[in-house]
């Protein structure tokens, strides 16, 4: 992906991709197909921060497994504000229809701040979303979530619950993730979940701060399983 990493804030932070590693990771790559399925997470909802790409962080990956496959074709069906059995029910056939060798899958995270959050009916929703890619081939990577309750828009008084939802759903994300053979990129608990200035400027969705390093993370899974195959 063109960018002049040595000239930015985002070549000093040390959560985000140090310039050319991406390539390094990527390279010989057998991706060709990348569809992503979920809510805002997965649309690329984020304010931009200067010093840092201006890509959402699902986009920032496309980019750059297109740098090493000029074959690349990338679908987004990522929409605001979906609940799973959304996603499920909007996303699925059009992932499947686009015949993708690769998927990523956010969602769950509206389900967990909601009360009448069930998380076994989401585990469900998710395993039949992760399983129906699966059924064609794909691979496809799932992701813990950071927690939300550090977000500005959450009030003091919410933060435990909100916590204790979002390390719910990353915990459950993970496992239904290891059952079915999902690439899993993992981060709740990551130690940026806590600084205010990662958010943009509802309270609650990340900036491109956090979309570079979330990015980061998934590049490094993809570089790790690329490794493993070889």
């Amino acid at each position: 992906m063109t960018c002049d990493y040595a000239s930015t804030l985002e070549a000093a932070d040390p959560y985000c991709l140090r310039p050319h590693e991406a390539a390094t990771l990527l390279t010989g790559h057998p991706w060709r197909r990348f569809v992503v399925l979920g809510d805002s997470v997965a649309s690329g909802v984020g304010d931009p921060v200067d010093g840092y790409t201006k890509l959402s962080w699902v986009d920032r990956i496309a980019a750059e497994l297109r740098d090493t496959a000029p074959d690349f074709a990338y679908l987004n069906l990522g929409e605001r504000e979906l609940l799973a059995a959304d996603v499920h029910e909007r996303q699925l056939d059009a992932a499947i229809a686009f015949k993708g060798d690769l998927a990523l899958v956010a969602c769950g995270g509206n389900d967990a701040l909601r009360r009448t959050y069930q998380a076994d009916a989401v585990d469900d929703e998710l395993a039949q979303i992760v399983g129906g890619l699966r059924a064609t081939g794909c691979d496809v990577i799932t992701v813990g979530l950071f927690d939300a309750s550090h977000a500005p828009l959450v009030s003091d008084r919410s933060r435990e619950f909100v916590s204790v939802r979002m390390r719910t759903l990353a915990d459950r994300t993970a496992a239904v993730g290891a059952r079915l053979g999902s690439l899993h990129v993992n981060l709740s608990g990551h130690p940026v979940e806590t600084d205010s200035t990662m958010y943009s400027a509802d309270g609650l969705h990340g900036n491109l701060r956090s979309h570079a390093i979330c990015a980061a993370e998934t590049i490094r899974r993809l570089g790790a399983q690329l490794g493993s195959a070889t």
